[in-house]
């Protein structure tokens, strides 16, 4: 049985022109590595919209780019995928959006499929299916100048002509090819798709069925209900997960009646289908394909970087050296712009006294909003040099390279390395690191990764960390070396926890054989410096607005519980805070946490920091009445070492600050976490059981840690 499209139907499509007002959109999909978010970012520049689907944390990106003639083209980027018979919810959402099954986006009118040119074989499997859609398709062939390295020669008007589509060849990362594609983007009179391919013969009759069961149940067209079919018989589940339409029942029964029979013959439905598209593809590639001498340059230096950076001994030093490289340029490149923001955030507080005249107003704005807000904000570079390098290293490939090292170690707890790049992204936020879980194939795996991932140290447990290190440390100003060892140190203690828990998980709650990693290595790029930038840009922005709404909101409710209920006229700052709602509410919390070393104004940062951790930094300049809070400023610095218990003990000894410090490494500090694992897990019963289990271990490693040492006599 042979599917192609009726030469009518693809008249009626050429001579139907889009409407002058109608903006096409097109859904931007290709399989993982091959430019496609690069390709994005050319065609739409700032001109994009990011957020999340609802019901799931899939990352949703919407994007404007413009026609030769000024016409605007919406591009709905969909998340990286191998085929539409979806193995994670990243590729489930791709699936839907495609097939028009989610209420909140709006399926596609065209789209642009992406493929790395170096691996065409594999990459038009998704392309294949997608053609049986039924809808007008562009095929973009990216990375030309790797394919023409490679010694590739790809006849494009024969595969033009071959699957009824326009091809464009494009260099994505040096905007080679954007004019072209977007010429074809602005036609209103786009072909449908023309190939063909053979379904094996035992299938065809049951395709057949479960289309006519399908278009009378959807009302869908021949092809899209085709279609559906093909991805029943490739895998059922794949097509009932959360979010699609349910089977009716006829459907579902026509279904388990060929199943049924296949089994009794021996017929291997799935494999069949698979081998016959490849089959199908391999012709293809054979005619447009053509491999002269092989230039093995490229590859022999690519094979030489890669016996270095994956070798047992020298990738772990090599990784080794890039995470320190990383914590020194935290320290040092940022040190300046700290320093300005610092002078700034002071100078914009004095001015303000200058002008308005005492009172609550004026305290609230400089006491509370300024000092909050500039005492977060002040820790902004630190934040972007920590997302440039993440962006650099994804950039280049050494990510997936990174993950390979890491399965050696993670396999022994149970994980792979595919677990290593979801926790790597925590360090930047456990929330996108979370989301990067939707990779992971088992759900086990995938659950366990999500329950550890925010024991990794995320960039907002600098702020505290850095605060911390500053009052440790009996220097005015702290060496460069000291902050980068105490800093690994953390960082080697979440990394720790992380590996601790998963063994433990995988032993217990989640018992199952050692998964097998499977993963693409990326050729190594040049990083396209423009596409970092922007993801640096974008995350800084999340981080302001951040800044600027839940912080700035954080702060002015903590000005108002120090400030109120008024103490005595005349009374000090330290009896004023006593005696407000936030005092009250610290002392109710101290004897929890005096056995770590903690005070009541310590307990107020902790209850405030569970919003967002570096809120901590913010209410502990409130609380201590120190408006400068940069990680070297005077003020908050000397407000910390000067603060006493109330029998005249130094609160914040080393001793307590080692012991605040991991308290934040294990504890559950963020509400926006929690929320994004029950989104992710559907249930509450996971993110409690995690708010659980880390704030415990948190209180028992401060606690074994502060009566330890001081029993010891530090």
């Amino acid at each position: 049985m042979s599917m192609s499209l009726p030469s009518h139907l693809g008249e009626t499509v050429r001579n139907s022109p889009v409407p002058a007002r109608h903006t096409p959109t097109y859904a931007l999909v290709g399989n993982p590595n091959c430019g496609k978010s690069t390709l994005f970012n050319a065609l739409t520049g700032l001109k994009q919209k990011v957020g999340n689907y609802p019901g799931v944390t899939v990352e949703k990106k919407v994007g404007t780019a413009y026609s030769q003639h000024g016409q605007p083209i919406t591009i709905v980027d969909l998340p990286g995928a191998y085929s539409l018979a979806a193995r994670s919810p990243d590729e489930a959402v791709t699936r839907d959006v495609l097939l028009g099954r989610r209420a909140d986006t709006t399926a596609p009118d065209r789209i642009l499929c992406i493929v790395d040119a170096t691996n065409l074989e594999r990459n038009l499997y998704l392309v294949h299916q997608i053609m049986d859609l039924g809808r007008p398709v562009i095929l973009v062939l990216n990375m030309m100048d790797l394919a023409a390295k490679a010694r590739l020669h790809i006849s494009i008007d024969k595969l033009e002509k071959e699957l009824g589509i326009p091809v464009i060849p494009c260099e994505a990362s040096q905007g080679k090819g954007l004019i072209e594609l977007k010429v074809a983007m602005s036609r209103s009179d786009l072909p449908l798709p023309r190939h063909s391919w053979t379904i094996p013969a035992p299938i065809a009759p049951a395709v057949s069925e479960l289309q006519a069961s399908l278009v009378d149940h959807s009302r869908k067209s021949a092809l899209s209900a085709r279609a559906e079919a093909l991805l029943l018989l490739t895998d059922q589940d794949s097509v009932r997960v959360a979010g699609s339409t349910p089977l009716d029942a006829r459907t579902l029964g026509i279904l388990h009646t060929w199943q049924k029979r296949w089994e009794s013959e021996g017929t291997d439905w799935a494999g069949s289908l698979v081998s016959s598209r490849y089959e199908a593809i391999g012709r293809l590639c054979a005619e447009v394909v053509r491999a002269g001498s092989a230039d093995r340059s490229a590859a022999n230096v690519s094979d030489r970087i890669d016996e270095v950076v994956t070798h047992p001994v020298w990738g772990w030093a090599i990784l080794g050296v890039i995470m320190v490289a990383l914590f020194v340029s935290i320290f040092t490149f940022a040190e300046y712009p700290m320093t300005w923001i610092d002078d700034h955030v002071a100078s914009l507080s004095d001015w303000v006294k200058g002008v308005m005249p005492e009172g609550d107003l004026r305290d609230l704005i400089t006491d509370g909003a300024i000092a909050g807000v500039g005492g977060v904000v002040v820790f902004l570079p630190q934040i972007l040099i920590l997302f440039f390098f993440i962006g650099l290293l994804e950039s280049t490939g050494y990510m997936a390279r990174a993950a390979f090292i890491m399965d050696r170690l993670m396999s022994k707890v149970g994980l792979n390395g595919k677990s290593f790049i979801p926790l790597l992204s925590s360090h930047a936020c456990a929330i996108p690191g979370i989301m990067a879980t939707r990779t992971i194939e088992d759900p086990k795996d995938r659950l366990v990764t999500i329950l550890v991932a925010p024991l990794m140290s995320c960039s907002a447990r600098l702020p505290v960390y850095l605060l911390m290190i500053a009052a440790l440390v009996p220097n005015d100003r702290v060496p460069v070396m000291t902050k980068v060892g105490i800093m690994f140190g953390l960082y080697g203690v979440g990394y720790f926890g992380v590996f601790g828990f998963a063994w433990l998980f995988k032993r217990t709650l989640f018992k199952g054989p050692p998964p097998v990693m499977i993963m693409e290595l990326p050729p190594y790029r040049m990083p396209r410096m423009r596409d970092v930038l922007m993801h640096m840009v974008e995350r800084g922005g999340l981080f302001l607005k951040r800044a600027g709404t839940l912080i700035l909101a954080i702060s002015i409710m903590l000005w108002f519980l120090a400030a109120y209920p008024k103490a005595h006229d005349g009374a000090t700052p330290q009896e004023q805070m006593t005696h407000s709602f936030a005092g009250k509410a610290g002392h109710a919390l101290e004897p929890l946490i005096k056995p770590l070393g903690f005070d009541w104004q310590i307990g107020i940062g902790l209850v405030a920091s569970f919003a967002a951790r570096e809120v901590f930094v913010s209410t502990m300049g409130v609380v201590f009445n120190a408006q400068d809070t940069g990680e070297e400023s005077t003020p908050l610095r000397q407000a910390l070492l000067a603060a006493k218990w109330p029998d005249g003990r130094q609160l914040f000894t080393p001793l307590t600050c080692v012991s605040l410090m991991l308290f934040y490494v294990f504890a559950m500090q963020c509400i926006s976490t929690i929320v994004i694992v029950k989104r992710e897990t559907n249930s509450w019963r996971w993110p409690l059981f995690q708010l659980g289990y880390m704030t415990s271990t948190a209180w028992i490693v401060s606690f074994l840690v502060y009566q330890g040492g001081r029993a010891l006599g530090f």
